[in-house]
């Protein structure tokens, strides 16, 4: 017993002494990390509204854009929102998996497929706000891998909603249009912020919100309908209509600071570290999918009985097919604006 106790306590003392090494390797490489510079030293097209200073010098090695995630900069906190979230989410996925049988129980997918996307959106925000920064060209590829986690994660969203919160009238009007849709819809929503991105060059940046954000909202208006309708005639005794108030709230929160600048546009260079709108953005979105994921989880528990009887069997392996053919669909529009890019290189 005694040898098993000290056998444990070096493991915490050899754990911790690493800990230790993680400042002094930080403090190390500090030395050789260029400083943040202003908006004027960098390409118009990696500036952003009212944000005047911190962002990092281009064409530096891969070593310092990832240990730039301790570093002070202007995207720092988009970095660090979005990969708490992913934790957040994946300490989710193991609480799920103990009680939900993602394997044997196709009706389960639906839910698989939610978590699923949102780990991809948040880990692709991180790789885009992380590594962007390194020059036009992976600016461009990694904020596009950015547009296709957003793409498909509006899929997850529709096939949760319409699986899930979908009442009886809307599902016999939709049934066999709504997820084919909801794949189309996500696929331009891709490829509008894509065109957005690409135009970065020759077009005002409102032009660039609207081809971010008109597709974005018709796909949105459409994936949440089921939900939509579930409000309108909502009962106290419904266990999740909570968390789904709660959902639409918070997206509507990170819609409006997605599109309107709010802090920065009335304190120009005030706000270069925090307080930017598209890190109030994150934020919301982050809790917006946490509460559809525990709304998503309470009516896979309690209305089983309702939509075993709305879906047929083979349903949820035709919408995991689906989720499939968005994301080869958003891979292929990528690839395809990212030729376009380097034509204009």
């Amino acid at each position: 017993m005694a040898t098993i106790v000290t056998e444990r306590i070096s493991r915490v003392f050899i754990s911790l002494q690493q800990i230790r090494q993680v400042p002094q390797m930080l403090t190390e490489a500090a030395p050789s990390m260029p400083g943040t510079v202003r908006d004027t030293e960098v390409p118009y097209y990696f500036r952003e509204r009212y944000v005047c200073t911190g962002y990092r010098p281009l064409n530096q090695n891969w070593r310092y854009y990832l240990l730039s995630m301790f570093q002070r900069h202007n995207e720092t906190l988009n970095i660090w929102t979005h990969l708490l979230a992913f934790l957040v989410f994946l300490v989710k996925l193991r609480q799920l998996a103990e009680t939900v049988d993602f394997v044997e129980d196709q009706h389960s997918w639906p839910l698989l497929i939610l978590v699923l996307s949102s780990l991809i959106y948040s880990a692709f925000s991180v790789a885009a706000h992380l590594l962007g920064g390194k020059s036009e060209l992976c600016h461009h590829c990694f904020f596009f891998l950015d547009y296709v986690g957003v793409a498909q994660y509006q899929y997850g969203s529709a096939v949760v909603h319409f699986y899930y919160a979908v009442d009886d009238g809307l599902h016999r009007n939709l049934q066999g249009i709504f997820m084919p849709a909801a794949t189309v819809l996500s696929c331009l929503s891709c490829l509008g912020c894509c065109y957005g991105k690409y135009c970065n060059h020759s077009l005002p940046s409102w032009v660039r919100k609207v081809c971010q954000v008109v597709p974005s909202a018709l796909a949105y208006i459409w994936d949440s309908s089921p939900v939509a309708i579930r409000l309108f005639s909502w009962s106290s005794s419904d266990p999740a209509i909570v968390y789904h108030f709660s959902q639409v709230a918070f997206f509507l929160s990170c819609a409006f600071f997605f599109t309107v600048p709010l802090l920065e546009g009335c304190f120009p260079g005030r706000c270069d570290f925090v307080g930017q709108s598209h890190q109030m953005f994150h934020v919301f979105l982050s809790c917006c999918t946490l509460c559809q994921i525990q709304a998503s989880h309470l009516d896979y528990v309690s209305r089983r009985e309702l939509y075993s009887h709305l879906h047929e069997a083979g349903d949820a392996a035709l919408f995991v097919g689906l989720y499939v053919v968005t994301l080869v669909a958003c891979a292929l529009i990528v690839v395809f604006m990212l030729r376009k890019v380097k034509k204009c290189m």
